[in-house]
């Protein structure tokens, strides 16, 4: 029949119906997506919306909404950015030091090589075997410290001319007082029972004696015995058998310490015979030592001009624990006339005076000291070369490098705040920073652990690891 149509007149129409529902549904949908993405985008939380029954919408605000909302983090002066906020605990866990922006003249220097020596022909002395013997007694011992005419060694004469010498010395000594007894007695008698002439022979004959003793006693004193030791074989009228080596009592006295020298090396034993001339001991005077550079044939010109302006130098002795030890306001005392043919440096000495650490006594009453500075111990000479006058110098902790950047922290209350410098100079201890405004005298900033505050910095950057990353739900 033509009036009741047919299922498949009724099928498209169906369709139709679907279609424009599912439509309408879909764009419902996107509207909500883009509410949320939109919200999403300028940081408001999502609200939750209900309809009661008169069809009003109430909005609730979301219990777990952020506390700091509304609230701005950047505080005053500074960027989060570029600003970190340290605990106590971190800043003596990274050695953090705060310091004071000055101006200052910084004096460029170079740095040399130098180690420390002794001072030849005044640092050493070599205690010699006078005449030949045998060693019956040493006094000392290595490492001791002595004084000046100190007795050390005892020696027994073997030496066979000393022997001859003694004993012709004291036939003289006893001829001439065979003379002077017979000249007393002639004038004892009376003029004119002697002739006068025998009197004057008797006293041109004593002449003789007294000439041929103090040869005799001369050549006594050229074997190796003073004066004293020659006076006491004339006044006991016998062989001196001992002789005895003791400190030079024409020492210098020190200006730092009471004229000691130390006992460096004892080369002989007791009992061992010796020579004349052989080394007993080397004793060593270290109160004033030199230190020994090397200048590169470049550095010539500025060695040259620091000796002629009397610029002061400064040696640093790196020690166990890493930190420099210090030695300002020294000299060069003088210019080696050569350039070394192997090393092609020219040798310059520094004079550095030394000071006692360590003055002990033992039970045996051996007296030791030790000097702080040793032959053999490496410094690092800096010598001034150019000033430059209003710069900003802070130590090298207190820059830190990241590629062509150079950056310090300035203290800004409880943070730091990292600021762009510009580097002119940098040696191992010190960096000088141009004078152009990014800094200001009297600022403080981290004099330490600048590089240390820049990692922290970069990590701050990178942001926090999501924990849900590399595995899926």
């Amino acid at each position: 029949m033509s009036g009741t149509p047919s299922v498949r007149d009724a099928a498209p129409r169906r369709s139709t119906a679907s279609f424009l529902f599912g439509g309408l549904a879909g764009l419902a949908v996107a509207a909500g997506t883009y509410f949320v993405i939109r919200g999403d985008s300028i940081g408001t939380e999502m609200a939750r919306i209900a309809v009661p029954a008169g069809g009003s919408v109430q909005v609730k605000p979301d219990t777990a909404a952020d506390a700091h909302a509304g609230h701005d983090h950047d505080h005053a002066g500074h960027s989060d950015e570029y600003s970190l906020e340290l605990s106590e605990q971190a800043r003596k866990s990274i050695g953090l030091r705060e310091g004071e922006i000055k101006l200052s003249t910084f004096d460029r220097t170079i740095g040399l090589p130098g180690i420390i020596a002794e001072r030849r022909g005044r640092s050493k002395i070599d205690l010699i075997a006078p005449m030949t013997a045998y060693v019956t007694k040493i006094l000392t011992t290595e490492g001791a410290a002595v004084k000046p005419d100190q007795l050390l060694f005892e020696l027994r004469l073997t030496h066979e001319e000393l022997v001859q010498s003694q004993a012709d010395l004291l036939r003289t000594v006893e001829e001439l007082d065979v003379v002077r007894r017979e000249i007393a007695r002639l004038e004892g008698i009376g003029e004119g029972v002697v002739p006068v002439k025998t009197i004057l022979e008797r006293k041109y004959e004593q002449q003789k004696f007294e000439a041929v003793l103090r040869a005799q006693r001369q050549g006594i004193i050229l074997h190796g015995l003073n004066e004293a030791q020659v006076d006491e074989i004339i006044a006991n009228r016998t062989l001196l058998s001992t002789i005895t080596v003791r400190v030079p009592s024409k020492i210098t006295p020190l200006a730092n310490s009471d004229g000691v020298v130390q006992v460096q090396e004892l080369r002989v034993e007791r009992g061992q015979h010796v020579t004349a001339g052989e080394s007993l001991a080397i004793l060593a005077d270290h109160s004033t030592l030199l230190i020994e550079g090397e200048a590169f044939e470049q550095d010539i010109p500025q060695i040259t001009q620091a000796v002629t302006k009397n610029h002061p130098v400064t040696a640093i002795l790196e020690t166990k624990s890493g930190a420099a030890e210090k030695v300002a306001d020294l000299r060069i005392a003088y210019l080696a006339n050569r350039v070394d043919l192997n090393s092609r440096t020219l040798h310059f000495y520094v004079t550095l005076p030394n000071r006692l650490v360590r003055d002990t006594e033992t039970d045996e009453s051996q007296r030791f000291i030790e000097w702080q500075y040793k032959p053999g111990q490496r410094m690092q000479l800096r010598v001034p070369v150019e000033q430059w006058a209003d710069r900003i110098i802070v130590p090298t902790e207190a820059v830190a490098q990241d590629g062509v950047e150079s950056y310090v922290f300035r203290a800004n209350g409880d943070h730091f705040d990292r600021q762009t410098v510009r580097v002119e100079y940098r040696d191992p201890q010190w960096v000088v920073i141009a004078n152009d405004g990014s800094l200001f005298p009297g600022e403080k900033i981290a004099m330490s652990a600048a590089q240390q505050l820049q990692l922290a910095l970069k990590n701050k950057s990178g942001g926090a690891i999501d924990p849900h990353a590399g595995h899926s739900h």
